[in-house]
């Protein structure tokens, strides 16, 4: 479990120092797998397969969104091999200008020391 739980809080200390994209090869399995509640705007897939498409597909978020604050709070750990992170950020959408709060949650699958699947849950918006 000492494994588990230094791999969740390496991941979560880079998602805090804004180091998402660069920590890809050194904690992601080759065919590590990125799924999405939904497919988001401007794709046309939900999963993203192995490091590249998941580096890219960061790349791409950063680079479409001004990130005015990003919080990353966990390891929350199941074992033998599960952590969850829960995320918040504050972002303005570089194309339309518009600013939102993101809020979702993310569990991560681990094999072989590293993270072999992220599932992303969202927080479905207020009725009304």
């Amino acid at each position: 479990m000492d494994d588990l739980i230094k791999l969740g809080r390496d991941f979560v200390q880079a998602m805090r120092e804004r180091r998402g994209i660069g920590h890809v090869d050194e904690i992601y399995a080759e065919n590590a797998q990125s799924v999405e509640a939904v497919v988001p705007p401007g794709r046309d897939v939900r999963i993203a397969k192995g490091r590249g498409p998941i580096a890219a597909k960061r790349e791409d978020w950063a680079a479409t969104h001004e990130i005015h604050s990003l919080e990353a709070d966990g390891p929350y750990v199941h074992p033998p091999n599960r952590f969850a992170v829960r995320f918040e950020a504050e972002v303005t959408q570089k194309a339309t200008g518009r600013k939102m709060t993101l809020r979702e949650i993310a569990v991560y699958s681990v094999e072989d020391g590293k993270i072999a699947r992220e599932e992303f849950f969202m927080l479905p918006k207020e009725e009304g």
